[in-house]
């Protein structure tokens, strides 16, 4: 469960560094940042699982996820304008789930919660390849599917967590591990964070970016400058 929160660090750290060589707007720039805090946040939690650390995993689930609604409905936007409405709205939301979520200490919270701003990121999202980019649809269900695979196997964790626990038990340690859906939840959410935001990009662009794999594996964007007529 530590060791999985590198799919949340390494790449989106990567990520970071090339839409800032790419010249792209510092909300993308943020929506990286955002991710790789969620996973030194969740790193640092099942590292030593003490409960400042638990929020330090947590509540950077919330913030990230306003980044990207964030994102999601300025991507028709032109360079370098500030929805303030839709800003002032987000901070304000994180402001008050912390605040609630520190005084209530209700994991049941925090997940509806998180959950409403993740049901937004997929309306939002199905919208647009529906009906603005029906070509980003590949792009689009690929991130979806992914991260609600995740979400899923995190609440089937969650519910059944003592009969998994007991299953494992009685599995080599090598199968038992297959099991551990807490760390399927990190990969995959933070698989399918990572292709969400590379199509906020591809939107904002307004393009058809190459799209190369890394060893043949892991996708990442290739922005080239427009021609000169």
């Amino acid at each position: 469960n530590t060791v999985s929160n590198l799919i949340f660090i390494l790449p989106p750290i990567y990520g970071a560094i090339q839409t800032y060589k790419d010249g792209l707007e510092k909300r993308y720039l943020a929506a990286y940042l955002c991710l790789t805090a969620v996973g030194l946040g969740s790193w640092c939690f099942h590292m030593t699982l003490k409960y400042e650390m638990q929020l330090l995993d947590e509540l950077p689930m919330i913030y990230s996820c306003c980044v990207f609604v964030y994102c999601l409905y300025e991507c028709f936007k032109y360079k370098n304008t500030v929805n303030y409405p839709l800003l002032f709205l987000l901070i304000a939301y994180s402001f008050v789930v912390s605040i609630v979520y520190l005084n209530l200490k209700e994991p049941v919270f925090h997940q509806i919660m998180y959950g409403t701003l993740v049901s937004i990121i997929v309306l939002r999202s199905v919208y647009i390849v529906l009906w603005v980019y029906p070509w980003l649809r590949g792009l689009g269900y690929t991130s979806l599917t992914v991260f609600l695979m995740g979400f899923f196997l995190w609440n089937v964790d969650n519910i059944f967590c003592d009969k998994l626990r007991a299953l494992r038990e009685k599995m080599p340690p090598v199968v038992g591990a297959v099991t551990q859906f807490h760390a399927w939840w990190h990969i995959l959410t933070g698989l399918g964070s990572y292709l969400h935001i590379l199509l906020r990009n591809t939107l904002f662009l307004k393009h058809r970016p190459k799209v190369k794999f890394v060893f043949g594996i892991w996708p990442i964007l290739l922005v080239e400058p427009p021609k000169k007529l």
